[in-house]
């Protein structure tokens, strides 16, 4: 796993990897030009490809849409994991299998590791983070995708809009945006063709909050 080479670099990163904390989805080439202080949109591109090419992120599509980037597959990790290469750069967090962004699915707890670049967690422990493979397209929309590695903090409680681990019925969980309306809870997708789950709040508790992504490079 590469690390940032020049400060600018390393900024970039942190914008990106804060951006992601507070909102659950990245910044645009212009939003980050404004807060390097800078213009050009070519000097962003600059520092972007030259994380690219470390591995760090990478570029979904041509909307300028970014992903953190991890070099293995989570579901090849072996139960017992071995000690990372480079403890510096990588910890481990739990990885506790499936997680719907469409219609809720059973939990699946497959109490393996996956190692994860540690700037992603920032100030966050390992302990009080883990991993869930993403079902379904229902939060497309916010850039969450079908086959990804979601971050999620450890968490009880939400924020209005936050998008949350919750699980339904103690039985069924689901990764959506999470509004309160009276004795009820909505949960909504980011995908016009999903709607939203409204439940009554005593059989929702809520697991955790999205903190970003990784993909595999396969």
């Amino acid at each position: 796993m590469a690390a940032p080479r020049t400060q600018r670099q390393k900024q970039v990163l942190d914008y990106i990897i804060r951006f992601l904390e507070r909102r659950g989805y990245t910044p645009s080439y212009a939003q980050i030009a404004h807060h390097l202080g800078v213009k050009s949109r070519a000097t962003v591109h600059k520092h972007i490809k030259a994380l690219v090419r470390l591995k760090l992120i990478s570029i979904r599509d041509e909307n300028e849409l970014f992903r953190i980037t991890v070099m293995a597959e989570p579901e090849a990790a072996p139960a017992a994991a071995p000690p990372l290469q480079f403890p510096e750069l990588l910890c481990e967090v739990r990885y506790e299998g499936r997680i719907a962004a469409g219609l809720p699915i059973e939990v699946v707890e497959d109490h393996l590791t996956i190692a994860m670049p540690r700037f992603m967690l920032g100030k966050l422990r390992p302990e009080k983070a883990f991993a869930l493979r993403i079902v379904g397209d229902s939060m497309i929309d916010d850039h969450i995708c079908d086959g990804d590695i979601a971050l999620i903090e450890q968490r009880a409680e939400a924020r209005d809009g936050e998008i949350v681990v919750a699980l339904i019925d103690e039985t069924h969980a689901t990764l959506k945006r999470l509004f309160r309306h009276g004795a009820e809870i909505e949960l909504r997708p980011a995908n016009p063709d999903h709607e939203s789950l409204r439940i009554p709040a005593a059989q929702v508790r809520i697991q955790g909050i999205f903190r970003g992504l990784i993909r595999s490079s396969n």
